[in-house]
């Protein structure tokens, strides 16, 4: 990805800033101008900023030190609205977004990982199994490019790609920096998701980074207003540890404590719970008003997903009028919820879709 030493897109605002006076004796005046010329317009070249003007050699230090270009897209599959695209990666591996078109602007569902390993039985991503993480850059890189070389208005991120965010947290934390920092992309952590399967470790340690106030000065290196969505997806343990391994680890009850704990910023912010309704399964009244009681005391949104068959998918999708029932049953049970649109079914885009089984793990890729 990039043709220097370093990759440029791991660095947060204060850590190019530290990078600038260890390597160059420089400060934020030169790294500032940098950071806020690369994410706001996307031009990487310090020899084309003012603040370099006067200093040729540091210019071309700071070139040869930081080399960049955007990853080469090595696919694009949509609907004409809705579409993802795919980067290419080191090693032959790919990434996956999703660029998802809303009333006044576009959001950008992004991968932490190729593959993952949680095994969840209605998840063409699972079937990859887990081949690794990605990199805070990586993760940014994919922002970069919706931005930058897709000219997209991107003002959202989820985190609903491939990968269990809870799995790579210390690099979607610094990824989480960097896209929300004000003085660059400038994407507020009100407007930015972090969704778990219920990886209960992960989620409290979420929350303690959630509680901790950010720095006088600082212009996103808090977390304050981050997101939670958690994919909950049954009524019971009993369907949810056949639908989902994680519950047998960390079944409902425990995921309920940590969600307890998890502090909201503001009055109206919720818990999103996002339940994938499979026909014959998890669709039925008396699981919604197990799902209600169940989130009786949470304050939460179910958000209803209609599940999105993958390849060789031999689960039943719900048709309109079972979707409806199940949100009038749970509303009628007082518990919030939405129904969201399913977009980009029809090109593998939509949620519980993404996946190139083509690079499927190999069990000699395991030692």
């Amino acid at each position: 990805m990039l043709s220097g030493p370093d990759d440029i897109l791991r660095y947060d605002y204060d850590g190019l800033v530290a990078e600038f006076g260890r390597r160059f004796g420089k400060g934020e005046y030169h790294a500032g101008a940098l950071f806020r010329s690369l994410y706001r317009h996307g031009e990487p070249d310090p020899g084309k900023l003012p603040e370099f003007a006067a200093n040729p050699s540091l210019a071309e230090a700071v070139r040869g030190a930081f080399g960049y270009r955007l990853p080469e897209q090595s696919g694009r599959a949509g609907d004409g609205v809705t579409y993802k695209f795919l980067l290419k990666l080191r090693g032959g591996l790919e990434s996956e977004s999703v660029v998802i078109p809303m009333r006044q602007y576009k959001s950008l569902c992004v991968s932490s990982q190729v593959g993952c390993k949680m095994g969840c039985t209605f998840c063409e991503t699972a079937k990859m199994g887990y081949l690794r993480s990605l990199d805070a850059s990586e993760i940014v890189a994919q922002v970069m490019y919706a931005r930058h070389a897709l000219k997209e208005p991107i003002e959202n991120i989820v985190f609903m790609g491939m990968g269990e965010p809870m799995d790579n947290l210390d690099n979607v934390l610094q990824a989480v920096r960097i896209l929300s920092d004000q003085r660059g992309l400038n994407i507020a952590q009100s407007a930015i998701t972090i969704s778990t399967v219920g990886h209960v470790d992960g989620i409290r340690r979420l929350a303690r980074a959630v509680s901790e106030p950010p720095a006088d000065d600082s212009h996103g290196s808090g977390f304050t207003r981050l997101r939670l969505a958690v994919s909950l997806n049954a009524p019971n343990d009993a369907i949810r540890s056949r639908m989902m391994p994680i519950n047998r680890q960390w079944p409902l009850a425990e995921l309920k404590k940590a969600l307890l704990d998890f502090p909201l910023a503001r009055k109206g912010d919720f818990l999103f719970m996002e339940y994938v309704l499979i026909a014959g399964v998890n669709d039925a009244r008396e699981h919604a008003l197990e799902v209600a009681e169940y989130l009786r005391d949470l304050k939460a949104c179910v958000n209803l997903i209609p599940y999105n068959p993958g390849l060789d998918a031999t689960l039943g999708r719900p048709e309109k009028e079972g979707v409806a029932a199940f949100y009038h049953w749970l509303m009628e049970a007082g518990q919030y919820c939405r129904i969201r649109g399913t977009k980009g079914k029809d090109a593998m885009a939509a949620c519980g879709q993404l996946g190139n089984r083509e690079l499927k793990r190999k069990p000699k890729a395991l030692a």
